[in-house]
Parts: structure tokens; sequence; C-alpha cells
């Protein structure tokens, strides 16, 4: 006889509108009672639509249970209409419900709702025929389950006792397959879904007994785990229930496939004569060794690192000249000497097609883009790119490898990052090559002299491989702040580029290009219109940044971004779209705070005994003020400030110019008692700014504030000025003299004194640069002296001397003698100045 079942307490309605609940991981079926975790926004307000109605929700399971926000296509049209029957919300905002499954629904459509989920469904009657094969169904049903829960311990024996008392087909499948926690939930979606209750209980036999049949299997292997732990010790279990159930799949020499793979491996990959006689004279001991002897763990480690390294394995590399001019212009802005020399390397590639790897040095303070410039080469010679940082590498086996002899030895970092780059022509960088040291295990920096040597790193030996690898085609590239923490033998293998500070144009170009766009897509603001202004930038770069790069300048702009990206999205929870933020100069404080540095440094009147000097760090150029002061004393000469011994020297250098010019100067008066100026005074030099000097180069700077303390003659605050002198006055060259103009450029000043040898050095300082300031070019102390002084007539005190050359506007003026003549103070013909850079 056929039945439509319905046992729902009453007759339903076919078809009504229920809010839905959408499950994870779990199928409610019909009688079932299960607690629930609600946390879902859509969820609750679901939950309290039903309450406000008859109690009755739609439940069905998600197709997926990690969609955070489901679709109606994301859920099953085959659910249960429950009751709610229990409902408690925790403080955690979540709510916990106690549903009953009532009976088996469609879902014909969705109605549109914008808080829940809102469907109609349609109820689903249960059907069967009531015959002999049905109850031996029914019967068969109960007698597997009560076998799988003898073999299931975790199901309680009273579960077993309820399904027993179960006679009605239709119901028996749904309490059954409730407690196959093991069932997949896509087959319960088909039980549920499965309204012919034959076919139903048909199904659940067979996931049943491939249940019984995976539960005896277990049983089996733990039977046999059992058994041979009664005969050895405990500490083996786990190895031997592996072991077991390898006995269960079949038995596998994973030793000799292991040699198999080796085997071919070797055949197929392409290794040097010395390498390929070393492994398989290596595989050979491997093969009589046991294959859990510690022996043979280390002999298999080594020939794995020597089949994973790329031998003959290179990168296809690119010689296209523009396409990498391009790309090198694209990334970095300015750095013209470096981007010559890497499209000159290609070049000569390009024509010889093997060349050994150069080894380039670039040098410059932090900021600049070393790092950084590195990956942009990779990019355009079309090499992979391998970063080692050598900062605190102080062992020798870093670099070289320990020998095989020692336990957990490996190859050093060289190597291991060849294997990790899997070519054997990559740009290499080796970061911050100046801060290595070296203790007790060793000197890297030594270790590197074979590494960076083009004609020795052809055959590089490591300990751990003890054999000749070829790194001649790999492109190394060492940074480092200053050249004074590189050994010698090691900076004399190197190909030194000096990467100075950036100008103020050269820092917005860069913060307009790269900055600003790169901070804006890291805060989120990609979408919004945002305006930072070029004086805005202006403002960050002279207000609140003290740099050579432009590291803390992004640092400053994306604080800025951060700033806006909080009021953007303020905004728009308001409901506020469509609103265009503009940063101008004057509105940076509010985003940035009270400005931290002055733009321009220099003192605000001229003044007696302070002089700018130019410092040269390893942080780039900064400007070094010098005060002198004289106190009743006995002669006595007193430097202060953090001076190396040789800037020392250059104080006393100074003041025994200034003692041999004291008649020209004017402090040649006598006392009575027939001592000079010099055993009546105490002349104090200080250094007010701690910041450690070193170096040949302030000596101009220290007799020029020695002589204006002296004369009681300020020194013109608009000049700075760079030189070591000697015992007779003679201006000496320096170094850094592109740092030190940029220093001056920045901190606004009008004229810099330069030594005339380093007149070559003008080339390298930009265009933007040179024509803003006025360079003049001294050789002699009288001539600083004449320039520096706030003097109403200088012959007066140094006589019509040659006055010195000077770059005025960026064009070359040389004076004439200051005698008389027709040529008398007439300048020579104008020309260009060596300065190329733009």
């Amino acid at each position: 006889m056929f039945f439509n079942k319905s046992d729902n307490g009453g007759a339903p309605k076919k078809q009504r509108v229920l809010p839905l609940l959408p499950l994870r991981d779990i199928i409610v079926f019909p009688h079932m009672v299960v607690p629930l975790f609600v946390g879902r926004e859509k969820s609750i307000a679901a939950l309290e639509e039903a309450m406000a109605q008859d109690k009755e929700i739609l439940l069905a399971a998600q197709k997926k249970a990690k969609t955070n926000d489901p679709t109606p296509d994301d859920i099953y049209t085959m659910g249960t209409v429950g009751s709610i029957e229990q409902m408690l919300r925790l403080p955690d905002g979540t709510v916990k419900v106690m549903v009953l499954g009532k009976r088996r629904a469609r879902i014909k459509k969705f109605v549109p709702s914008d808080d829940f989920f809102l469907c109609e469904v349609e109820n689903v009657e249960d059907k069967y025929v009531a015959s002999v094969e049905l109850e031996a169904l029914t019967r068969s049903v109960q007698s597997t389950f009560e076998t799988y829960v003898k073999l299931n311990k975790r199901i309680a024996p009273e579960t077993l006792m309820q399904v027993q008392t179960i006679d009605d087909p239709v119901r028996l499948a749904d309490a059954i397959v409730v407690h196959l926690s093991a069932v997949k939930l896509h087959d319960k979606q088909e039980i549920l879904e499965t309204t012919d209750a034959a076919k139903r209980l048909e199904r659940l036999f067979e996931l049943m007994n491939a249940e019984i049949e995976i539960l005896n299997v277990e049983k089996k292997i733990r039977s046999r785990v059992k058994k041979q732990m009664e005969k050895t010790q405990k500490e083996y279990y786990l190895n031997e229930q592996m072991q077991a159930i390898q006995k269960e799949l079949g038995e596998r020499d994973e030793f000799k496939s292991e040699i198999q793979e080796l085997e071919e491996k070797i055949k197929t990959k392409k290794l040097s004569k010395e390498a390929e006689g070393r492994v398989k004279k290596e595989l050979r001991k491997l093969k009589m060794m046991q294959p859990m002897s510690a022996e043979a763990t280390v002999v298999r480690n080594y020939i794995d690192w020597v089949l994973n390294l790329p031998w003959e394995d290179k990168s296809e590399e690119n010689y296209d000249i523009e396409a990498a001019e391009r790309i090198l212009d694209e990334d970095h802005y300015g750095l013209k000497k470096v981007k010559e020399r890497v499209l000159e390397y290609l070049a000569v590639q390009a024509l010889v097609r093997k060349l050994k790897g150069p080894v380039l040095c670039l040098v410059g303070p932090p900021g600049v883009g070393k790092t950084s410039l590195a990956r942009s080469i990779a990019r355009s010679t079309g090499r992979k790119f391998v970063r080692l940082s050598l900062g605190g590498v102080r062992d020798e086996a870093e670099i070289r490898g320990h020998r095989r002899t020692y336990i957990g030895a490996l190859p050093g970092r060289i190597i291991q990052s060849l294997r990790k780059a899997g070519a054997n022509n990559p740009v290499f960088l080796l970061d911050e090559i100046d801060k290595m040291s070296s203790d007790f295990r060793g000197d890297p920096a030594a270790a590197l002299l074979e590494v960076l040597d083009p004609e020795q790193n052809k055959s590089f030996n490591d300990h751990y491989l003890d054999l000749d690898y070829d790194l001649s085609d790999v492109m190394f590239i060492t940074t480092a702040n200053s050249l004074g923490g590189i050994p010698m033998p090691l900076r004399d293998r190197m190909e030194i580029i000096e990467l100075s500070g950036y100008t103020e144009f050269e820092k917005l170009n860069i913060a307009v290009r790269y900055l600003v766009p790169r901070q804006k897509q890291e805060a989120g603001l990609e979408q919004a219109d945002v305006d930072l202004t070029e004086n805005a930038i202006r403002t960050i770069i002279h207000h609140y940044t003290k740099e050579s790069g432009v590291r803390n300048l992004e640092r400053e702009i994306g604080s800025v971004c951060r700033k806006v990206a909080r009021q953007v999205l303020k905004d728009q929870q308001q409901g506020k779209t469509g609103l265009s933020y503009r940063i101008a100069a004057k509105n940076v404080p509010q985003y940035l705070g009270v400005p931290r540095f002055r733009s321009n440094k220099t003192s605000e009147h001229d003044e007696v005994g302070l002089t700018n000097g130019l410092a040269y760090t390893t942080y780039g150029g900064t400007i070094l003020e010098c005060e002198v002061s004289v106190v009743p004393g006995k002669g006595k000469l007193v430097i202060t400030g953090l001076l190396e011994k040789g800037m020392q020297e250059s104080a006393q250098a100074a003041m025994s110019y200034i003692r041999s010019r004291q008649q020209m100067l004017g402090l040649a008066s006598k006392s009575e008692d027939g001592e000079d100026f010099h055993s009546k005074v105490d002349v104090h030099v200080h250094f007010p700014e701690f910041v450690p000097k070193d170096g040949p180069s302030a000596g101009v700077t220290i007799a020029t504030s020695i002589a204006s303390a002296l004369m009681k003659i300020p020194v013109r605050r608009t000049v700075a000025m760079t030189g070591e002198i000697t015992l007779r006055g003679r201006v000496m060259p320096i170094g850094g003299l592109k740092e030190k103009m940029l220093a001056a450029h920045r901190a606004g000043i009008q004229t810099i004194l330069v030594p005339r040898e380093n007149r070559k050095d003008l080339r390298e300082i930009p265009k933007r640069v040179l024509n803003a300031m006025r360079v003049v070019l001294v050789e002699h102390m009288d001539e600083v002296l004449r320039e520096a002084l706030v003097l109403s007539d200088p012959d007066a005190v140094f006589g019509k001397r040659v006055r010195p050359m000077e770059y005025v506007g960026g064009r070359l003026v040389e004076h004439g003698d200051g005698g008389e003549g027709p040529g008398e103070g007439v300048p020579t013909p104008t020309v260009e100045a060596p300065g190329a850079q733009q």
C-alpha cells in the first residue's frame, strides 16, 4: 500500500514563505534536535523574524562551508523546516538556538529581502510502499547499525537502543544518518533529498557497510600494532604503526626507490666532470650503507645538494639596450653614473657573449636606493635576483660553509643562495658589506676575496661541497654606507660607484613619481581623490626630514596617507562619497605635527667667530658650525666636540697659521713686558653639533673662526667652506665635495669656498646646484679670509692680491691682477662650467 508520510502534528500548508538559516558543515534532519551557534548578522535577523512569527524556519546547508556571505546559488535547494525551541543571546554577540527538525521542504524561489534570506518553500512528503522487502531492508539496516556501533566506540549504547525501537522506515534512516560522523556532507544531503524511504535505506545501508570496512581495517592495524608492541619497546609505536599500514597497502622498498631516483637524476643533470665523478662515488658508498644509519643520512644530503645546484642552468639574458635603459629609468630617477655602467656592461656582453661577471660596489648614505637599484639591474638584464645581507656576519663558514665532518654541516650562504635562485648567472647582491666583522671563527671578508675576484671565482671551493664551482657568470653587486669599513684587499677587487645624496629637486621628482603613488596604494587610497601638492612635499622635505636619501621622506608621506585614509573611511561610514582631499603646504602640520627641522641652518646674522663648515658623514653631507671664543688666559688652545685626532691637529695648524700672519691681521700689538697676543688669551674652538668628525677638511673653517674672533670681525653667514690648510696657509684638496655642496644647497648657502685642486670634482655636481650657488676656488688661506670676513676694505688688510677663480651662475670667471695696469679688475672671457649632471 502506498503512503504519504507527514509527521508534523497537523496538516501544514503546501507552500508558504519562511526565513532561511544557512548552515555550515551540518544538515538537520526531521525529528532531530540540535543546538546551533549563530554569528552572522543575516542569520540572526532570520532567527528574530522566525521568533516574531510562528517560530518556524527553513534550515538548509551551504555547498561550501568557507563561504562567509553565501548567495542563493551557494545553498542547497532541499532543507528541513524546523521549529525554534529555545533561543539565548551570548555575551560575545552570538546566539545559541535549539531547533527541532519537523519535515522536509524544497525551496521554490527566493523572495527579495535585504536583512536575511526569505524564500518560498514547498513541503516534500515522504513516501514508501509497505512490503516484505522493505521490512527486511529495515531489519538489515538496524543490524548493520548495531555492528557499526560495536566497532565505533564513540557512539553510546543508549543510541543503539533508541534506534532499535524505531520501526518506521521513514524515520529510521533520518535517525541513523545523524550518528555517522565520518559520512561526508554531500552524502548526507543526498539522503535528505531522497523522498523514497526504501531508496533512502538502501543508500544508508551502502554508506554504513563502507564505514564498517574501514573500521575493520583500522581494527586489524591496531591489533597488529599491539602484537608488535608486545615484542618491542613502546617508544617505537609510531614507526610500527606505519609499517603495519604499509603492509596493508602493500610492501614498498623506499630506499631502493630513492637510489633509483638519484641514479636517474645523475643521468639527466648537467654537472661538471669533477662533480659527476664525486657524486657517483658517493652513490656507490650509499648503496652499501644501512638506510637508517647516520652516515647514510650525511651522504644522502650531500648528493642532494650537489644535484640541486644550477651547475649549467642559466636564465636567458636580455641584450636589448633600449629596453634595459627604459626599465632603469622607470624604476629610479637620476643615478646617471651607475645606469651608464650597467648599460656598458650589457653592450659588451651582447658583443662578446662571454664576459666575466663585474663586481660593482654601490657606496652611499642610507635611503638613496642602493638595494632597489640592484633589483632593477636584475630586471633590466633579465637575470634572477638574489640578496645576501652581510650585516653582522663574523664567521668565515657563513661564506665558505662547514666541512662534512661536523654535525649539521651545510654549504656557505653563497652556494645556498645559488640553489635558491635556480640559475648560475643571477644578479647577486651582497648587502651591507661594510658591516662585516671578524672573531676567533675567522674573517668573512677574507673569504670573500675569492668570491669577488674575477680571476679566481671561476673555481670557488666551498668547504662542504669540496668541489670547484664556477661563479664567473654571476653579476656581483655590493652595497656599503662608507668605504672605511671595507678592507683594502677586498675594495681593490670591486669597481666603486659612489651614490651621493639627492637634491631637493630630485627628492621632489622621486616623491611624485614613486613614493606618493606607492604609499597611496599601501594605504588603500587608489580609488580616492587624494592630491598631495608639490609645495606640501617640499615642506616635508625641508621641515620634517634631514637625510641624504628618501627613506624618511617616504615614511612621512606614508604617515600623511594613513591619516587621510582614516578620514576617508570615516566619511564613507557617514555616507559621504565623492569627496576630494587636497593636502597643501599649510596643512602639513595638521598631519605631521610641529616641524622638526629648520630649512635654513645658518645663523640669521653675521657673527664673530662663527663659521659654516662642511662635513661628509656616512649619512651624506652636513653643515658643520665652528665657534671660537677668546678669553683672558695664557695662550692656551682648547678644542672641544666629537673630534678625532686629525681634526685636533688641524686646529693646531690653523692656530700656527694665524700666529704667522699676526702682523698682516693686525694682531701683533706688543705689551710692556714684551709678550705677544697669544700669550695673553686662551682660544676655545668648539663644534656644537655632536656628530663624529674626522678627515682633513675643517682646517680653513677653524682658521677663519680663530681669525674672526681675534680680529673681532664677523664672518659672512651666507658663506660655507671646506678644505685643509698647511702651516704656510696653502689650502689642500678634500673628498666628498658633491655631498658637501648638496648639504650647502639644502641649507641655503649662497657662496661656498672650495680648494682649487678640487675643480675637477665640479663635473659631478648637478647643474641645478652649481647654477644656484657661487663657488669660489681658493688656494691660500688669505683668499679664504678675504671672502669670508666682513671687511670694508679687504685690500687694506690683504693687499692687492690676485683674487681667486669663481663660478657664478654655473660659469667660470677668472679675475685679473689687482695691481695697476690696463687689465686691472677686468674678468677674462667666461667658459662653460664643468657640471654635466642635470
